[in-house]
């Protein structure tokens, strides 16, 4: 039987009441890429929507936030925290934004670190889209994981 559906074969939320709390991390990362000229806007503050980078960063945490009204069956948890950084990568040209996010809770926060690394690129892309549309957002992956019963994970590069 899958974990998210019952004997009737209807979806429900997995039933986490007997799980343990433990501190849970979740890393997780992705990528847009651009134009010169629209990578040129947002490293200049030039952009008509105004920083582009700063409001990615704050979409990033609401999104993190926000994950259990996006997916219908994660379920709402406490974070703890949310950090979010924005690695410049001028010879694609673009961007990489790398989300951390923390609880203790009875469940993993992968769903809220992936949530928030596509908010926040999707942030960037509405934010920057009147100089080029054809922005690319890709690579969006968990990068590791940490706590709960199935233990650690690190994503293997390459």
């Amino acid at each position: 039987m899958l974990t998210h559906l019952n004997e009737k074969n209807l979806p429900n939320m997995v039933d986490v009441a007997n799980k343990d709390i433990t501190k849970r991390i979740a890393i997780a990362s992705g990528t847009i890429t651009m134009s010169k000229e629209a990578y040129t806007a947002i490293k200049e503050n030039t952009g008509k929507k105004g920083p582009v980078l700063q409001t990615a960063v704050i979409a990033a945490v609401m999104g993190a936030k926000r994950t259990s009204d996006l997916i219908p069956m994660c379920h709402p948890l406490a974070l703890n925290s949310v950090d979010i950084d924005i690695e410049d990568m001028e010879h694609l040209p673009g961007f990489r934004l790398i989300a951390k996010v923390a609880t203790q809770d009875k469940t993993g926060v992968e769903m809220e670190a992936l949530t928030s690394v596509s908010i926040g690129l999707l942030t960037i892309y509405d934010m920057i889209k009147a100089i080029d549309k054809s922005m690319i957002i890709s690579n969006i992956a968990l990068e590791s994981k940490s706590g709960g019963k199935s233990g650690e994970y690190r994503r293997k590069n390459g």
